[in-house]
């Protein structure tokens, strides 16, 4: 008799582990959904923030390469922008590795010249109240890229004050804007050397 009752209760505690673990995953994948649909309507929003006028459907247009980029192998995505069938910018979707937290996604748009449209933080894990500040809801300092390019800035303008630039950093938090600094210029080095219209 003991047995059997031992017996059920494992029954009854399987049944409920496997009841849990399925609405556990079931949550999983429901969140899981909605964070990656959140995330790609962020990056819409990013696009258009930096250009706007393309006629092309710039999402579906998109396409990834592998490459090394600052400092590490990774994927990008590149969303061509066209207007009346001509190419006139990119826009590139990469990851800067050396933020004070970690990574830090961004979105980069270079038009035909090389001259920066803008740069636009996608996701980040910057200290509140101080790094964030690359957020364009929390202050302006990341839009002053735009016009900007390797022609109009020499490289020792490509640093943040506190380094001999030309950039404003943050009181409190100079590690930040200065990877942006960085990434922005070596994203533009980069592609400067490899024509974006070679990419695909």
């Amino acid at each position: 008799m003991k047995n059997v009752t031992i017996l059920k209760s494992g029954v009854l505690m399987l049944v409920f582990t496997l009841i849990c673990v399925f609405f556990v995953s079931l949550a999983e994948q429901t969140t899981k959904d909605k964070i990656a649909f959140n995330e790609e309507q962020l990056l819409i929003k990013r696009l258009n923030e930096i250009v706007a006028n393309y006629d092309n459907n710039i999402v579906v247009d998109q396409f990834e390469k592998t490459i090394e980029l600052h400092g590490i192998e990774q994927s990008i995505r590149i969303f061509p922008a066209k207007k009346n069938g001509q190419l006139f910018a990119h826009l590139i979707e990469h990851t800067y590795p050396n933020g004070y937290n970690g990574n830090i996604r961004l979105l980069t748009g270079i038009d035909v010249n090389g001259e920066l449209l803008g740069v636009r933080v996608i996701a980040h894990k910057e200290t509140p109240g101080l790094g964030d500040k690359i957020e364009t809801r929390k202050s302006d300092w990341i839009k002053g890229f735009s016009g900007l390019s390797l022609s109009n800035l020499d490289q020792s303008q490509w640093r943040v004050k506190r380094d001999g630039g030309s950039f404003d950093q943050f009181t409190g938090a100079t590690i930040t804007p200065r990877a942006i600094v960085s990434a922005a210029y070596q994203i533009l080095e980069y592609f400067q050397e490899r024509p974006l219209s070679e990419t695909k």
